[in-house]
């Protein structure tokens, strides 16, 4: 009976879902140039000009839908530019020994704008360039063997772009050593090499860049960044290492990349590529390939203040070790790979299992596994792969380099991998050639992928266009 006494109302509640589900919503679109909408914003808003309500059809009727349109579209992208890069160009230069075994870039600061050879460095934040120097490094052409023009110090009275970061300003690391809030905000930069730091004031400044337009012209850019005034550098600054200054391009708020992503010129994500022949390129927005392998960034203490991944396994050859993963610093500013004791000790000796040439050791060789061969032997290298998680492998193509030495009738070649007593490694400059390596700070990943390091390679396999072109039939729409 209960049964029963529950049919009607079951199939009442049917007929009631029955009819909800049966009843429609609709409205009324309307354009944003109709009369209708006309009517409205003059009941809202009193008369109107005829430049914000144009005639329907009219050139300017074009121009102002696509004016909104571009202004959407620069919304849902968030940046003004795609890629942009320094004016005086993205290639990324190598000096060797002389300059520290750092790659370098020509940039130009101030107005008029002088001009900078600075060094890249992944592992730090701040730009500093040489400045009413009390010690700096020497900036002639004439002390250095490979330099062809001389280099320039920084003076922020001769720039009429320039302001003094003062104190209370919330890019002020040290503010609380200021006697005054208004006080020109001090820096102090250390570094991993000992005792190497620059110190200084903060100086907010033009930086000039450039970008490529849909017809593949260059365009100039310029955008306030927050530069060092270094008028002391100290350790590595003064022995050959950065003379003309370093472009930090960690991901702290300081940092060239943080500054452009908050200004909205760019995605906040770069690219370095560094080629088998020592040069490279340097690209601020680029987001590298859909099909390019990623893995993910790990915090340090809970916040993303350096470029740390993690490393879970590794491969000399074809063999894989078995050994604890680690933690690794990836730093352009490094030249050389550190590895963990323990891990540095089972790749070295598998590698000199595998390498089919005599080892040797040389005087004055910082590393500890060189070789005598042939160059036919050098055909027969080992690569080195690190496994990163999510089963992502980083595959070191060749990893060692290649010595000049004098008397010599073989090739001598070292594995240029240290070890470091730390619980983190560091995966430096010599283990990135022929990558694309892609900092996307945006979704806090590190991607790769091979590369000639060519600019226009680049381009060419943008996964976007450079830039959106529309087209309206029966008009030549000037620049809005």
């Amino acid at each position: 009976m209960a049964i029963r006494s529950l049919i009607p109302l079951l199939m009442a509640y049917l007929l009631v879902v029955d009819a909800a589900i049966a009843v429609t919503f609709s409205s009324k679109l309307i354009h944003r140039f109709s009369d209708e909408a006309k009517a409205f914003f003059v009941s809202r808003n009193g008369n109107i000009s005829a430049d914000s309500w144009p005639k329907k059809r009219s050139f300017d009727y074009y121009r102002l839908l696509l004016s909104s349109d571009l202004k959407r579209q620069k919304l849902k992208l968030g940046a003004e530019y795609q890629l942009l890069f320094p004016s005086e160009g993205s290639e990324a230069l190598f000096f060797g020994n002389e300059f520290g075994w750092l790659h370098y870039t020509w940039i130009d600061i101030g107005t008029p704008n002088v001009s900078f050879l600075v060094a890249l460095d992944a592992g730090s934040d701040l730009l500093w360039v040489p400045c009413d120097c009390m010690q700096c490094a020497p900036l002639s052409a004439s002390y250095y063997d490979r330099l062809g023009r001389d280099l320039n110090e920084y003076s922020p009275s001769l720039s009429s772009t320039s302001n003094p970061l003062s104190c209370n300003d919330q890019l002020c690391e040290l503010g609380s050593n200021c006697k005054s809030s208004k006080d020109p905000c001090p820096y102090l930069a250390s570094y991993y090499s000992e005792n190497t730091s620059s110190s200084g004031l903060l100086i907010e400044d033009r930086l000039h860049l450039a970008s490529f337009s849909e017809h593949a012209s260059r365009s100039s850019v310029w955008a306030s960044v927050i530069i060092g005034c270094g008028r002391k550098q100290s350790g590595a600054f003064s022995d050959g290492a950065a003379p003309d200054g370093l472009m930090g391009l960690g991901p702290g708020d300081l940092s060239v990349p943080s500054l452009l992503a908050k200004a909205g010129l760019v995605q906040n994500t770069f690219s370095i590529c560094f080629d088998d022949n020592y040069s490279g390129t340097i690209l601020f927005g680029d987001q590298g390939l859909v099909t390019q392998k990623s893995t993910s960034f790990v915090p340090l203490e809970g916040k993303f203040v350096t470029y740390l991944i993690e490393v879970e396994g590794y491969l000399v050859g074809s063999s894989s070790l078995k050994t604890a993963g680690f933690q690794a610093l990836v730093d352009s500013g490094t030249s050389f790979t550190f590895l963990p004791y323990e891990i540095y000790e089972k790749i070295v000796v598998e590698f000199d299992k595998q390498v089919n040439a005599t080892r040797s050791s040389f005087k004055g060789s910082p590393w500890k596994y060189c070789y005598n061969s042939s160059s036919q032997e050098l055909l027969n290298i080992p690569t080195v792969t690190l496994v990163f998680a999510m089963n992502q492998s980083f595959i070191v193509h060749n990893p060692v380099i290649k010595l000049i030495l004098e008397n010599q009738e073989f090739d001598v070649f070292c594995l240029p991998i240290q070890p470091i007593h730390e619980e983190f490694g560091i995966i430096g400059q010599n283990f990135m050639w022929g990558y694309r390596m892609v900092f996307d700070r945006e979704n806090l990943k590190l991607g790769w992928s091979t590369s000639n390091c060519k600019l226009h390679q680049v381009f060419l396999l943008q996964e976007k266009p450079l830039s959106l072109i529309y087209q309206i039939p029966c008009f030549q729409l000037q620049s809005l």
